[in-house]
Parts: structure tokens; C-alpha cells; sequence
């Protein structure tokens, strides 16, 4: 399974983005994806996530600023950001989690995409 995932940007404070991961790959039921971000020296934190059922969990930080979505046809999940902040600054992953043929629960990252909000 593969994630690739693109949108990254230098946008100004205010602005939007939108982020995209494709997902790629057989032997794999996934059953949530998610957006998380890493600040230099910082750990990776959670954005948002969404299940195969279309429930949603934001962190607080980006509630009312940011929307995940999916188009499973695609195997495509969306991060809308807006009025975006310095504070967004970060390295964002798409991840997918569910279970392989074996019924072993797996976790995929993409490789990540920069996003720089400048004041």
C-alpha cells in the first residue's frame, strides 16, 4: 500500500489550501485515513481524521478552520485548510489504517507535504 500525497505550499497567513493523499495498493481494507503534522522539533500531532463511515475528529487547534474528507471511488482523502496560520507551519502526512488479508491491523504513511504560512 502506498500513500502519495501533494497540495503543500507557501500561502500567507489567511490564505487556504487544499491537501491531497492517494492511496494505492490490494490486500488492504482500510478503515480510517487521517492528516497529522510535525513543527520542526515537535512531535507528530494529529489533524484530523476519517473513517470508512465518514465520521470525523479534528484537533482542537484546526476545528472550524479545516475540513477532511473522502472520495472513496478515488481512494483520494482531502484536507481543506483555511484562514490558515503561522502556527500551521508544518510537514503534513496522510496516513491509512485497517487490516491486511492476514487480519493484521496495519498503519501506511505518505511521505509528507510542506505547508508555510507566512505572517
Amino acid at each position: 500500500v502506498q500513500l502519495q500525497a501533494s497540495g503543500g505550499g507557501l500561502v500567507q497567513a489567511g490564505g487556504s489550501l487544499r491537501l491531497s493523499c492517494i492511496t494505492s495498493g490490494s490486500g488492504f481494507t482500510m478503515t480510517n485515513m487521517g492528516w497529522y503534522r510535525q513543527a520542526p522539533g515537535r512531535q507528530r500531532d494529529l489533524v484530523a481524521t476519517i473513517t470508512r463511515g465518514g465520521n470525523t475528529n479534528y484537533a482542537d487547534s484546526v476545528k472550524g478552520r479545516f475540513t477532511i474528507s473522502r472520495d472513496s471511488a478515488k481512494n483520494t482523502v482531502y484536507l481543506y485548510m483555511n484562514n490558515l496560520k503561522p502556527e500551521d507551519t508544518a510537514v503534513y502526512y496522510c496516513n491509512a489504517g485497517g487490516t491486511d488479508n492476514r487480519g493484521f491491523r496495519r498503519i501506511y504513511w505518505g511521505q509528507g507535504t510542506q505547508v508555510t504560512v507566512s505572517s
